[in-house]
């Protein structure tokens, strides 16, 4: 009798996707932390590299009975969305004695057989949707607020100074909590020199060195901002923004303005509006839009987990 009535419990199964990595990533250390409370040995939890992973090997991983511990915890880590579909058939039966937890690198759509396969079999597939505009602003300043003790004010000056990248978010609120838990006052001008977008100096200089062509020194300048505790995304977005600045205001000179009246017309800083001027004049408006959609190429593949973020800015850089 009890067995039969443990065959009636329902699984425990949950596939995370997405375009939000962060809160994909989130939610799957939340999850392990609370179903591995129960677990007694090392024996209960099996974490499994999403990437190349066959469905044989998957499905062997449900099925396997637990050793010591009163269910088995499968943890599949970032399945290329692309590669999703295949592994369906694996979690078609998953037994009251297993508990499974699966990411995806991206997202995945209603119809994806995963997705069903892993509904039908008693569990749940949710969506991370790519936060922006004012759901971005509302995420921050719970984020402040409710985890790291700040005025939501501040969550807002964050979001304005960094790129719509929820984990240099985070990172930035984290480091701004650790300033104040110093015994220190937070001002919206401490904030701004604390800001990892505060760096102009380093970002000057990388900027300098990014046209006609990256140069070698582009390269070091832009590891040693990512040594220093900038987000490798952070520097693509902080470069994507110069280039954009020399795209526009090559328009401008094209249509005939002098520096005058594009540093009249336009509201950055008049030296950064000369610098962007100077460089234009150098650069091709056809190179400029192509190194705009290699950066995005890049955040993407990012996000997505297909590439490391330092490897990535490396290669990126050889190739703008």
């Amino acid at each position: 009798m009890p067995r039969a009535a443990q065959s009636q419990r329902a699984a425990t199964a949950l596939l995370l996707h997405g375009e939000e990595r962060f809160l994909v990533d989130e939610r799957a250390r939340a999850t392990l932390e609370d179903w591995k409370r129960e677990l007694v040995s090392d024996f209960g939890l099996e974490t499994i590299d999403g990437a190349g992973l066959a469905s044989a090997r998957l499905q062997d991983a449900v099925l396997q009975l637990p050793f010591l511990d009163p269910y088995r915890l499968v943890f599949v880590r970032m399945v290329p969305a692309n590669r999703a579909e295949p592994l369906a058939a694996a979690v078609a039966e998953i037994p009251p004695t297993t508990r499974l937890l699966i990411t995806v690198a991206g997202r995945l759509g209603s119809s994806n057989k995963l997705a069903k396969a892993m509904a039908a079999a008693g569990g749940e597939a949710i969506e991370m949707q790519h936060l922006k505009g004012r759901a971005l602003s509302d995420w921050a300043s719970r984020r402040a607020a409710e985890k790291h003790g700040l005025p939501t004010n501040f969550a807002a000056q964050v979001v304005r100074g960094s790129p719509p990248d929820l984990g240099i978010i985070d990172s930035e609120l984290t480091k701004l909590a650790a300033y104040k838990a110093s015994g220190e006052k937070l001002t919206a001008e401490v904030v701004a020199e604390l800001l990892a977008g505060g760096r102009e100096d380093e970002i000057f200089k990388l900027t300098d060195n990014l046209l006609p062509r990256p140069t070698a020194q582009a390269l070091e300048i832009a590891r040693s901002l990512t040594r220093s505790g900038l987000q490798p995304t952070s520097v693509a977005y902080r470069m994507a923004r110069h280039y954009a600045l020399v795209l526009e205001v090559k328009a401008r000179q094209e249509r005939g303005e002098s520096l005058q009246q594009v540093q009249d017309g336009m509201s950055e800083h008049r030296f950064v509006i000369q610098k962007a001027f100077d460089a234009a004049q150098e650069a091709n408006a056809n190179r400029l839009e192509l190194a705009l959609r290699q950066i995005r190429d890049y955040e993407w593949e990012v996000k997505s987990g297909q590439v490391d973020a330092e490897l990535g800015l490396d290669v990126l850089l050889t190739k703008l």
